[in-house]
């Protein structure tokens, strides 16, 4: 095959041999992010339809279904290879669709109350699982310095995903219907299938012409194994705390949009579009910063100072909630903060696990990425909850609970930061000199 990387290369640093690569899988994730940001919305009506009272049981059903779906999937992974695991676990989210499509649509109004909450939980899930299963894949086809030129653009693709996904439910879902859209979802991940399958195809012939050789199965180990590891350092138990007080305070602030959500608007289709045109505005401004700010601030101010942004902003967003506490404030902050925390935070948190060991990437990392960001979702539904039930309003958990709380989350961060940096100039990125790393 001819390599047309020409027009590419005057955007990003790709080389001969790696143009279809790059857009197979630019494709698989812009179909991944495009079918969950379909149905993103429908979630968080259901949701506001449920009452800001029930989310914490809905996420506490997140977090059993999570540790439910786990020993399944980790037993696709360990007997199936790459190609058909992969498959199987997206064609079970498609079935899985097809019967909430059913159940919405012939279901009476009690089958469509408790579906509702079941489709909440799953979507939950289900976002996690197929973003986790690509970047699975992602770095078994891609090398690391191969990562460092081309993921950005990928991820760029899959912003425009998330862009267009969510214009659909905030256009179309007052005109007809939340329940059809489910199928639109459908339809992206077999399209997002067809790509990975595409793209595996090549995977061979893009490993042997740069000299990768990989493995198809994961690394072994369980839950436990990553769990001691990352209690075991300082340093891997702070990216804990990082993400702990992430997750609490966007928690928070989900509930606070969808209490407000829920006394503005009557109608699950408005509810639908309004959140539609909430994450329409999020992945348009993620998708300026990704192509335009994000490599420049990380160059100019660095990991630690790049890691403090979004806590910096949180601490000056809820404080301004407090004493604003107006669809208008609650939605800006949303919108920036998620934006922010898409083409800024998440590129500058990934960093910190470059100075680290292999093992603990792949370990420590999933149970931080996973758990512990269940744990903060758990710990901020149900702090908000028991807030509210002792007479504490919107503009005082935004003043007296989420600004300390991002405070403090500031602070951990540009130690993060600093700490990367400096095991980044001794060199310990990889072997036997990182595992000071996890010991310090």
């Amino acid at each position: 095959m001819t390599d047309k990387s020409g027009p590419l290369r005057r955007l990003i640093d790709v080389r001969p041999g790696e143009t279809a690569a790059l857009l197979w899988a630019s494709l698989f994730y812009f179909s991944v992010l495009f079918a969950y940001y379909v149905i993103r919305p429908i979630r968080d009506a259901m949701g506001a339809e449920s009452g800001v009272e029930k989310l914490p049981w809905l996420f506490t059903g997140t977090l059993i279904a999570m540790l439910l779906v786990n020993p399944p999937y980790a037993a696709l992974v360990s007997r199936l290879p790459r190609l058909r695991f992969i498959s199987v676990t997206y064609r079970f989210f498609q079935a899985n669709l097809l019967v909430f499509f059913a159940l919405f649509l012939m279901g009476g109004a009690v089958v469509q109350k408790w579906a509702g909450g079941v489709f909440f939980v799953w979507t939950s899930v289900f976002n996690l699982f197929v973003v986790s299963v690509f970047w699975a894949f992602l770095v078994d086809v891609f090398s690391r310095e191969q990562g460092k030129r081309l993921f950005g653009f990928i991820a760029a693709g899959a912003t425009v995903g998330a862009l267009l996904g969510s214009s659909v439910p905030a256009f179309l879902a007052e005109r007809i219907g939340a329940t059809p859209l489910l199928l639109v979802s459908v339809v992206l991940l077999e399209i997002a299938v067809l790509a990975m399958r595409r793209l595996s195809a090549i995977a061979t012939a893009l490993q042997t012409a740069t000299g990768v050789a990989r493995e198809e199965a994961p690394i072994g180990g369980g839950m436990m194994a990553g769990v001691s590891r990352a209690l075991s350092s300082p340093y891997l138990l702070n990216v804990a705390v990082y993400m702990l007080l992430y997750t609490f305070t966007s928690t928070v602030l989900y509930f606070q949009q969808v209490d407000i959500a829920a006394h503005t608007f009557s109608t699950r289709e408005a509810r639908t579009a309004f959140f539609g045109r909430v994450d329409l505005a999020v992945n348009a401004l993620t998708l300026l910063t990704q192509l335009f700010l994000t490599s420049r601030i990380l160059k100019a101010l660095g990991v630690a100072l790049t890691l403090s942004i979004l806590p910096l902003f949180s601490v000056l967003g809820f404080g301004w909630l407090g004493m604003m506490p107006t669809i208008t404030a609650i939605v800006a902050l949303q919108v920036t903060r998620r934006a922010g925390n898409f083409a800024i935070a998440r590129p500058t948190r990934e960093l910190l696990f470059t100075v680290l060991s292999r093992e603990d990437k792949y370990k420590a990392k999933s149970f931080i990425d996973t758990a512990v960001y269940r744990l903060g979702d758990q710990v901020g539904a149900w702090s908000y909850t028991a807030l509210g039930a002792l007479g504490l309003a919107l503009p005082g958990i935004a003043l007296y609970v989420a600004v300390p709380v991002s405070a403090v989350w500031l602070l951990n961060a540009f130690w993060l930061g600093r700490r990367q940096e400096k095991l980044a100039r001794a060199g310990e990125l990889d072997g036997p000199a990182v595992s000071r790393a996890t010991a310090s």
